[in-house]
């Protein structure tokens, strides 16, 4: 008897979701990149009333949590990531009344609200650095070097390009670590983590469940501000070690907030949570973000960099799981955000690809992060025009390095594709999501986009692949489903089985995960009943035929 799956077969039922304590260990937390989301308004940015209409989809599509990217008041330097306020919403994006209507519609939803919270720097605009004093106190002022302090204090280069230092009228010299616009703050004042402290009980008072802490790695700088010595442009995600990033000073800011948000989610009887976007040289030291007095989650950006290779994936997977139980977290994946390539075009260009690292995600123990779009197979957009691209990176010194994000799988990209991103910036990713219709800007709002959608999204949008089986978005939908039914999936034990060169077998309770990583089929003794696949697997008495590039989820 020959059976072809593709679409998923119905999950045995069962009595409970299998979840330990603390909502997060296993939730599956999608993220709102605001501006790119929903336009009610018609000014082509997305804003909170796009993003509260739309509720309702994320609720359909299976996912516990959302969360959401910066809103506050903002003169929009670095998308946001440059706050002028942080207890007011900008208008682009709507009002304080907005944000309270979406947490609330949120929760009715049995949805709940992360938003980020971004301590590393302020905007130029901030009314602490319009105050000069105030300035010099609560940020990183330095004298600079040469006869008339001319030259920079270090030889610190900015994330985006170029200096990480900018001299004011006054002569001194300035620290951001990102764009001028960015002042990084000085974390050596008391005021600032009063401050920090005071804004948190803002926002959890106004019902957010948690919140994602940008650049959480970053606020403490080595003592003396010491050279790099190589010049070496700092990278958002990779291996490096430097003097102003994961510096042990950031943990007691850390266990500070953790007693805030365990303290509150006390009185108010519910659980707050905290998530490290903390870019660390290894999984040992990402661990660290996580133990029990610390964060709760911490993104794993060594999975998200991980090749396509069956042993390349195996061994981050294990170093990620052995690093987070030696401090009894839970590990968090993710394959993509607003601040990288794509996974579709990352893993050679290839949404086969795509959809079967997204299954390998869903089967493992722990959190998981959905990037809006993904769910989709929406590929990063390369063609791009100058005049329309606003990732800071673009304008400064690095333009064509490469040095925002991870770039792409070119080794293993089929072909010999070269799948990469867009000179590595970032706004590629970020282009508003197509919902319906066949022309830009498919649903996306009354107007147009503020970044222009291509011409040939009418069949990746919503409307189009819902309701057909072969879809990304159903196989999404299908997985998140089989996900919060079966008892064996989210935070629990997870072994592996043997398996052929290039196929990775993992075992849940109740389930086994293949993937095959090579280019072409794979035999092997069909191990179960097929349950979700990301390509047609077929079986055929007792042997089972593994797509090329395929995941595959069996009940056994």
């Amino acid at each position: 008897m020959t059976q072809e799956l593709t679409s998923p077969s119905p999950a045995p039922q069962a009595p409970g979701t299998g979840r330990g304590p603390g909502w997060w260990r296993d939730a599956v937390i999608y993220q709102v990149y605001v501006r790119s989301f929903a336009d009610s308004d018609g000014d082509g940015i997305g804003d909170l009333r796009g993003a509260r209409e739309r509720l309702p989809y994320l609720k359909d599509l299976g996912v516990d949590a959302v969360w959401l990217t910066p809103f506050y008041a903002s003169p929009q330097a670095d998308g946001g990531y440059d706050v002028a306020d942080y207890r007011a919403v900008d208008p682009l994006f709507g009002t304080l009344q907005d944000a309270d209507e979406l947490i609330r519609a949120a929760h009715d939803l049995g949805l709940r609200v992360i938003v980020d919270i971004v301590p590393n720097h302020t905007s130029d605009r901030h009314p602490w650095f319009q105050d000069p004093e105030l300035a010099r106190q609560r940020y990183l002022f330095r004298p600079g070097k040469g006869e008339s302090g001319e030259l920079p204090p270090n030889d610190w280069e900015s994330v985006f390009g170029g200096p990480a230092w900018t001299r004011t009228d006054r002569g001194d010299w300035y620290l951001h670590l990102f764009a001028p616009e960015q002042p990084d703050l000085n974390w050596d004042n008391p005021e600032v983590h009063a401050e920090f402290e005071a804004i948190m009980r803002f926002w959890l008072d106004l019902g957010v469940d948690g919140f994602r802490v940008d650049v959480a790695h970053g606020m403490i700088k080595a003592p003396g501000l010491p050279d790099i010595g190589h010049g070496a442009q700092a990278q958002l995600i990779g291996a490096q070690v430097l003097p102003f990033f994961d510096q042990d000073g950031v943990h007691a800011i850390h266990r500070a907030w953790r007693r805030l948000l365990d303290g509150y989610g006390d009185a108010r009887g519910k659980q707050v949570i905290g998530v490290a976007e903390a870019w660390a040289p290894s999984a040992e030291r990402l661990a660290l973000y996580v133990r029990p007095d610390e964060l709760h989650q911490a993104f794993n950006f060594q999975f998200l960099n991980a090749p396509w290779q069956s042993d390349a994936l195996r061994s981050v997977i294990d170093a990620s799981l052995a690093a987070t139980a030696s401090v009894g977290a839970p590990t968090t994946w993710v394959l993509s955000n607003h601040d990288v390539v794509r996974h579709t075009t990352r893993l050679g260009g290839s949404l086969a690809r795509a959809r079967a690292a997204t299954l390998l995600m869903l089967a493992l123990p722990g959190s998981a992060y959905l990037y809006q779009g993904e769910e989709l197979g929406l590929p990063e957009v390369t063609d791009l025009p100058d005049e329309v691209r606003q990732d800071p990176a673009f304008f400064r010194g690095g333009r064509a390095t490469g040095a925002v994000g991870p770039g792409t799988d070119t080794e293993s990209a089929p072909d010999g594709a070269a799948a990469g991103g867009q000179d590595g910036f970032r706004d590629g990713c970020r282009v508003p999501l197509p919902w319906s219709g066949e022309l830009p800007p498919y649903g996306f709002g009354p107007g147009g986009s503020w970044l222009p959608q291509p011409a040939d999204w009418g069949g990746l949008t919503v409307a189009a692949q819902t309701g057909d089986p072969a879809s990304t978005l159903e196989l999404y939908r299908a997985a998140l489903e089989l996900r919060r039914r079966l008892p064996g999936l989210g935070d629990g034990p997870m072994s592996w089985a043997p398996a052929p060169d290039g196929v990775l077998a993992l075992t849940r309770p109740g389930l086994l995960c293949t993937v095959n990583t090579l280019g072409h089929d794979v035999g092997l003794p069909a191990p179960g009943t097929p349950l979700l696949s990301s390509a047609p697997v077929t079986v055929d008495d007792a042997t089972a035929q593994l797509p090329g590039d395929s995941c595959t989820w069996w009940a056994i």
